[in-house]
């Protein structure tokens, strides 16, 4: 369990962000003149080098999005130089992506981060800017949208395994349904028909809620611990029934996938930041703001009471919680997490996003003055984040491309690069581990200076 320090203040962290952002400057600096980019987009590290993997392109809009927040935290003109310079280039193919179901990952990551900039007056505002922004998000959305699955009672979109898997990470690409339909967006099809975004995205995080979060509430025999996830929901596409658990990534459908976790973190607390900014007549048609505020603060509460309870005393969880290899490491949930035994591996890069979906679950009960007992979440996020924020974590060896490491992307197909002589990966990176550092790292830098903690719903309505 998460031994979290209440006398740990964000101002406490001031000076490890300002080291965070000299380290993860040079990071960019050193993949742009390093990294081959004909071989693909660059997805974890191999013995400290980037490389790619042949699978979906899902990590493309981490690369240039990273320059985009590192322009934000810093005002470094040459990171916003070379962040639009790049998305032109090279994201229009992830606009108009129909075969998969990471849109929210590519295209809010870089066309939203700046088109959010633009809105806050961080970068200069021009109509044609503003206009290219907006209609990268409109189309992304719809396309996004168009990978739907009808089941009883709602639909989901479907992840790339095709119409009956529903991943828990879309949780986050629901932000691209989101900002298309508050651009005015629809999705149109046969015969002109328009459909909803809205709907889609609200049926989609329901969904997710009811199907991807386990509850206590005795579902299947190992339904035993509200908050855990499944990495898949597997369903039968020609009746709508919902037929099991299922795990890609994860050890099994029946244990819980820490990145899937802190997936479903992060995004049910983005989505209750977003679903405030909605008028309740908005959302009259499926419930009302109240109504589904409780789905997703639920969701948001339970996966993350889950977190603080089965990560180490550090915050930094193994890969998954029923990894076979833990009954050797004998009261590890008591300790610091160890990326060096001979078991089972951490995954720093769900630490990262469930850091994030920490702090603003706590920041958001604080503003709403509903706070937790002592503020747990925004302090466990804070606990979470010093960590990473160091040694062994923070990768500070200027000849390893990664920024935060000990991530893990494939344990179950053997993807990750094992040192010679160790039983288990350790020691590399991911491009979506040091993306989501930068998120978490943005939004604490924001709160600590008073400004408004970014989100990217609230200067489009």
């Amino acid at each position: 369990m998460i031994n979290i320090d209440f006398k740990l203040n964000a101002g406490d962290l001031s000076g490890k962000l300002k080291r965070f952002w000299e380290i993860s400057g040079r990071k960019i600096d050193f993949i742009e003149k390093h990294y081959d980019e004909s071989r693909g987009s660059p997805v974890f590290t191999v013995n400290g080098k980037y490389s790619t993997r042949g699978w979906t392109e899902w990590t493309q809009g981490f690369q240039y999005g990273s320059a985009v927040l590192q322009y934000d935290a810093t005002g470094n003109m040459n990171m916003l130089g070379y962040s639009k310079k790049k998305i032109i280039e090279k994201m229009a193919p992830h606009i108009s992506h129909t075969g998969v179901h990471d849109h929210g990952f590519n295209n809010v990551s870089t066309y939203g981060n700046l088109l959010r900039l633009m809105n806050e007056g961080k970068i200069p505002f021009n109509d044609w800017e503003k206009n290219f922004y907006e209609l990268a998000l409109k189309i992304s959305g719809a396309v996004q949208a168009s990978r739907w699955t009808p089941i009883k009672g709602g639909g989901f979109i479907h992840s790339f395994n095709g119409g009956h898997s529903l991943f828990v990470d879309t949780i986050r690409s629901c932000r691209a349904l989101i900002l298309s339909h508050r651009l005015g967006h629809v999705l149109q099809g046969e015969g002109d028909v328009k459909i909803s975004l809205l709907e889609r995205a609200l049926e989609h995080i329901k969904a997710t809620a009811k199907y991807s979060v386990f509850y206590g509430e005795g579902r299947d025999i190992y339904d035993t611990e509200p908050g855990r996830t499944a990495h898949e929901s597997v369903f039968n596409v020609k009746d709508g029934n919902f037929r099991c658990p299922n795990s890609q990534q994860g050890f099994s459908g029946f244990t819980t996938w820490t990145r899937g976790l802190a997936w479903a973190m992060c995004g049910f607390a983005e989505q209750l930041e977003w679903i405030d900014t909605c008028g309740e007549n908005e959302l009259e048609s499926w419930g009302g703001q109240k109504f589904l505020a409780g789905i997703i603060s639920k969701a948001a509460g339970v996966t993350s009471d889950f977190y603080i309870k089965n990560s180490p005393s550090d915050g930094i969880p193994y890969w998954d919680t029923g990894a076979p290899g833990l009954v050797y490491l004998k009261d590890y949930l008591n300790r610091p997490a160890d990326p060096y035994n001979d078991f089972e591996p951490v995954d720093s890069s769900a630490a990262a996003i469930a850091a994030q979906g920490l702090l603003r679950l706590g920041n958001f009960m604080k503003e709403k003055g509903n706070i937790h007992p002592e503020n747990v979440y925004w302090q466990a996020g804070l606990k979470v984040l010093d960590t990473l924020l160091d040694e062994p974590y923070l990768s500070t060896n200027n000849d390893h491309q990664g920024l935060l490491l000990h991530s893990i992307y494939h344990r179950p197909n053997g993807w990750d690069y094992k040192p010679e002589g160790s039983k288990i990966p350790y020691g590399e990176s991911s491009m979506w581990g040091d993306y989501h550092i930068r998120e978490a790292c943005l939004l604490l830098q924001r709160i600590i200076n008073k400004e408004t903690p970014y989100n990217y719903f609230q200067y489009i309505q």
